[in-house]
């Protein structure tokens, strides 16, 4: 008899509501994110503005609400000046964080265009790398200005005469980290961060604007960074940023698949450091997170390795990893633990979205397919609705080097009252063995089972193809049934599931 997993939820175990901006993403101008992976002209599915339009019906079914550009580390070297305009006047520059040469082709205007299309939020970020204050206020002033000032103006004259709007701003990225074009000690970034936001805010007091926390929880300075830039900047800014990238090490393959418990401790420790600043400035307002760079990344992978010496390419094969039935559900219990925290992550983002560590691939001049990593996302964008609930586990456990021991099984439960939909998000991390589940849910009243499917491969290292896209994809789970108010089945090892109920008619 395989061993079970219970749940305990009651519809009053209320965290938060849940936020749309969870489900955001990123593009940076790395690689093949931006040329043939979002634009290429002469595409047979290009429009008149040269994107994608099959990156575009992807990115839409995915169910992407926001996306954060242009970097990244890209921006930290970024000249916001070089991409707006006509293109044919636009300089070619080398990027130091990739060691690549921007061409410039996609800027702001660009990407708004595109931004609109997709119909995803724009989440913007300015360079507090090479650049500074006035840099971070003129961008602003023209992306968001009414016409009638100088850079509103120029925007105008370039064909958006209406604001572009950006409410979310980033406030660089990553300064933490030595790798960065113009790193910064904590001191110096939390001085030029809040000069800039007091600047922006100068311009328009409703910006929501991210200051760079730790670009990882494993950073020497982690936890002493996050505690001297709030203490810096804490009445001006909305948020601080968390990045967090995954990869099975040394064939470790059980400390892989309990890496949500690390991302549980991040937000956690995050959330402790901005609570105790709050209280050290006796302030009024609690600082959110923005996990605005997460996913599962292979560092370690020549593929991740850019180029270097007198060769300076134009969107190189970069970070393009493949991804298996087991990054996919490492990458769904991510998920479930960024829903979790709804009531402290108010925003995050998925890095990135299209060729770059991401859920969509593409062939230049080609077709556009979905990696493993598509499914869990789009499918908990798509049915996450309501009240994130807690979710209390009774679970068996299993060991592993780098945590010690972890739960078997993970979850997460969303309620809408107002529709009666009750959606499971469910991981079984256990790699030797399949999990019984069993539910109690009477306390939701007369329910019926919609939908029960999982995503899981007897190959755990099976993967998505160009030729072969549909290897590994959620399948009707049919041992999932509802009897008398408990909800019970079977969740294979090494598998993310989705279960859906609704109120019976």
């Amino acid at each position: 008899m395989s061993p079970t997993v219970t749940l305990t939820l009651n519809p009053a175990f209320r965290i938060a509501p849940v936020r749309r901006r969870t489900f955001g993403a990123f593009v940076e101008h790395l690689g093949r994110c931006v040329y043939t992976g979002i634009h290429e002209p002469g595409h047979p599915t290009a429009d008149e503005h040269g994107f994608r339009g099959d990156v575009l019906e992807l990115t839409r079914e995915l169910g992407v609400s926001s996306v954060r550009y242009p970097g990244g580390n890209f921006v930290s070297g970024f000249k916001w000046e070089d991409g707006i305009g006509p293109a044919r006047d636009r300089p070619a520059r080398h990027d130091l964080a990739w060691h690549s040469t921007e061409p410039n082709t996609v800027g702001l205007d660009e990407f708004m265009d595109w931004a609109r299309k997709a119909e995803v939020e724009p989440m913007y970020a300015v360079n507090l790398g090479t650049r500074g204050v006035e840099e971070a206020l003129d961008v602003l002033q023209y992306a968001n200005a009414p016409q009638g000032i100088a850079l509103s103006d120029e925007r105008a004259a370039n064909g958006h005469p209406e604001p572009h709007g950006i409410r979310m701003w980033c406030l660089g990225n990553e300064m933490d980290g030595p790798w960065q074009t113009g790193h910064k000690t904590a001191e110096e970034y939390a001085r030029i961060a809040t000069e800039a936001a007091r600047a922006m805010r100068q311009e328009d007091p409703d910006l929501e604007l991210i200051a760079c926390g730790s670009s990882s929880s494993q950073m020497p300075t982690f936890g002493a960074w996050e505690a001297t830039v709030l203490t810096e900047a804490y009445e001006f800014v909305d948020m601080i940023s968390a990045h967090a990238y995954y990869a099975e090490k040394d064939d470790d393959q059980a400390s892989f698949l309990a890496s949500a418990d690390d991302m549980d401790y991040f937000i956690d420790s995050v959330v402790a450091t901005a609570d105790h600043v709050r209280a050290k400035l006796k302030a009024v307002k609690r600082i959110m997170i923005s996990f605005d760079e997460w996913n599962v990344w292979y560092q370690h992978r020549a593929e991740s390795r850019p180029p270097s010496g007198d060769d300076w390419p134009v969107a190189p094969v970069l970070l393009e990893d493949t991804y298996t039935a087991m990054d996919a559900v490492v990458f769904g219990n991510l998920l479930i633990s960024l829903l979790r925290h709804s009531d402290r992550v108010a925003s995050a983002s998925l890095a990135q979205l299209v060729n770059v560590i991401a859920p969509i691939m593409t062939e230049p001049g080609g077709g556009a397919w979905k990696q493993t990593t598509f499914h869990p996302f789009a499918l908990t964008s798509r049915h996450a609705k309501g009240e994130v609930l807690d979710v209390r586990l009774d679970s068996p456990r299993f060991a592993n080097e780098r945590f010690g021991d972890s739960a078997s099984g993970d979850a997460v439960a969303t309620w809408d009252e107002e529709s009666g939909a009750l959606t499971l998000f469910l991981a079984n991390r256990d790699a030797a063995q399949t999990l019984q589940l069993d539910a109690d849910l009477a306390s939701f009243g007369e329910l019926e089972l919609l939908e029960a499917l999982t995503l899981h491969h007897e190959d755990p290292y099976a993967a998505n193809t160009k030729d072969a896209p549909d290897t590994v994809a959620p399948q009707a789970n049919d041992t999932v049934r509802l009897e008398d108010g408990v909800l019970r089945g079977e969740l294979p090892a090494i598998s993310w599931s989705i279960v859906r109920l609704g109120r019976r008619a």
